[in-house]
């Protein structure tokens, strides 16, 4: 199945930059599903799961979190694959994908909306490898280098992939895999050799729900789902974009996050790296460290110079991702990563709706034979804005507010994103379904 035809002019312009971030990208640039599973893999495996797990940990008794981490890992999958498929089959940035629904003017919103969110998460991701890297250096090595510092050289190195491109970013997690999962599993043996099983069975009093922490494990990587177009669209087929989404989504959310559990309940330590630094292995803690977060972050300032992009075409991408990247990194040596928890709980309740709106939006329309980028023709699509409005609104109203954003007014189904996103899906098809009955109506 190959993605439809264009009408757009923004859209049938073949862009001079090779990521094609205003047209579709063409059949034979397309890789097979395993590269991309690979690039979700590597974004998955980074400092802010083994914080996430330290909270689970401290806060659930080993069953309930690992089977929250589970549940919520395989939500995200599930998701990523309707994201993906819509990806695939248009062969479009999320952004130009928000035009496509919402509108010029309206779906230029939208993009606002997911650079400040991309950008955001890149200073947070910055300021956690700054974190960790600043205790390593001094755990290991006696050095003491300020976090600004570590902050600034870091984010310099995950934004040089996001300047060079996909095809970066895609040989970067090709070594980056294997690798990461190598150091995991030293790890993990380091920690049982070590400290023994004992730790794994000890009670803790309960301060997080289930729910709730399902819910932070979707939000964590949430993002990646909403954006998920940004990597589909190299796939070849719609299949190979599902199948990617689907693997790369469960085994790269999860992973991370259960090995964390697992070395906070052996360890009793808040510091994932340190069974490497007491082992004598401290330059492969700083190693390990390092390559997760790069392979992460980098995509994250690449999705904010796609969007980046969509707002501004006559401005280069890679102009945008320096520019964009340089002001996070700024963010982060002042010290954003304060805001983690605030941060992925407002993203959770402003993107995980959008992706059920462009989901049904354009799932209907495809369905239908009609112009994928019929949007393009209207500067604001007012239904399927009221539609994601309306799909935030439930999310806040299900948050409690003592774990995020949000004001605790009813639950659905516990999981404040997961009501999100199928908000604005169900609203989203519900004014689709309208509109294609009268649609029918006035035909006959």
């Amino acid at each position: 199945m190959t993605p439809p035809e264009n009408t757009t002019d923004a859209v049938k312009a073949i862009t001079t930059n090779t990521d094609f971030e205003l047209g579709s990208v063409p059949p034979q640039e397309r890789r097979g599903w395993l590269a991309i599973t690979m690039i979700w893999v590597t974004i998955g495996i980074d400092v802010s799961g083994t914080m996430l797990g330290l909270e689970l940990a401290s806060g659930m008794n080993l069953g309930p979190a690992l089977a929250a981490t589970v549940l919520g890992s395989v939500l995200l999958g599930l998701l990523a694959i309707g994201c993906s498929y819509i990806g695939a089959r248009t062969g479009l940035t999320t952004s130009m994908i928000s035009r496509a629904v919402f509108g010029t003017i309206g779906g230029r919103l939208i993009a606002a909306m997911i650079v400040i969110s991309s950008l955001g998460w890149f200073a947070v991701q910055t300021g956690f490898f700054a974190s960790y890297a600043q205790h390593t250096l001094q755990d290991a090595l006696g050095w003491s280098v300020p976090a600004w510092v570590l902050a600034a050289l870091g984010g310099a190195l995950m934004l040089l992939t996001a300047v060079l491109g996909y095809r970066a970013i895609q040989k970067l997690s090709l070594w980056a895999v294997p690798l990461l999962l190598a150091l995991l599993g030293l790890g993990t043996v380091l920690a049982l050799s070590r400290y023994g099983t004992s730790g794994l069975s000890e009670e803790v009093e309960a301060t997080l729900g289930f729910g709730t922490a399902v819910s932070l494990v979707m939000s964590i990587f949430i993002l990646g789902v909403v954006l998920t177009p940004d990597m589909a669209r190299w796939a070849k087929t719609p299949g190979h974009a599902m199948a990617s989404g689907f693997v790369g989504f469960f085994l790269g959310n999860s992973i991370i996050v259960v090995v964390a559990i697992l070395f906070t309940k052996l360890t009793g330590s808040d510091q994932i790296l340190s069974i490497f630094i007491v082992s004598g292995l401290g330059v492969v803690a700083l190693a390990v460290l390092t390559i997760a977060q790069w392979s992460t972050n980098t995509t994250n300032a690449y999705s904010a110079s796609l969007s980046l992009a969509a707002i501004l075409p006559r401005v280069p991408r890679r102009v945008h991702a320096l520019v964009g990247g340089s002001i996070a990194i700024v963010a982060a040596c002042f010290g954003f990563v304060d805001w983690f928890i605030p941060f992925i709980s407002l993203m959770g309740t402003l993107l995980a709706p959008y992706g059920g709106v462009y989901v049904a939006s354009l799932f209907f329309r495809m369905r239908a034979g009609g112009d994928v980028m019929a949007g393009e023709r209207q500067q604001v699509r007012w239904p399927s804005l009221l539609a994601w409005a309306a799909a935030c609104l439930v999310a806040l109203a299900t948050t409690d507010p003592t774990a995020g954003l949000g004001f605790g007014w009813f639950t659905l189904t516990t999981i404040p994103t997961l009501d999100g996103l199928l908000a604005g899906l169900l609203f989203q098809s519900a004014l689709s379904l309208t509109a294609s009955r009268r649609h029918r109506e006035a035909l006959a």
